[in-house]
């Protein structure tokens, strides 16, 4: 399974040129295989940037949402499990909703595709993909 950070789920939607080839390649196999994910805080980021007028989505988050749903994508519920563990992250970053991101790709054994700079110097057991590659 993958999970696609915040950024890299939007630039899936849009089909940004920011998403890499590569990228771009590992996430359509993977989805053909019902095996993409996101962590639930990923839509939660989104209706924020969305609600700030930093981003413009074509119809309401919510409706965005489920449409990405129905398409396949899966999301993933932030449990005690994931919250406990994103509390020890507080050296990787300041942003609780990454590091919640982090948690539930550490949890879900899976790979983490992703742009940010903090998460792919991080030196852990996680494992990313640069989504710009």
């Amino acid at each position: 399974m993958i999970i696609l950070d915040t950024h890299t789920l939007l630039w899936m939607d849009r089909n940004d040129t920011s998403l890499g080839a590569q990228s771009r390649s590992l996430i359509e196999n993977m989805w053909r295989t019902n095996t993409v994910a996101v962590s639930a805080i990923s839509f939660w980021e989104v209706a924020m940037l969305v609600q700030r007028g930093r981003i413009l989505l074509p119809v309401a988050t919510n409706i965005w949402r489920a449409d990405l749903l129905q398409a396949g994508i899966r999301e993933i519920a932030i449990d005690g499990r994931i919250g406990l563990l994103a509390t020890t992250y507080t050296e990787l970053h300041r942003d609780p909703a990454d590091r919640f991101i982090v948690a539930t790709a550490m949890t879900h054994h899976a790979l983490l595709v992703t742009a940010d700079s903090k998460i792919l110097a991080w030196k852990a057991k996680l494992t990313t993909q640069d989504a710009k590659a």
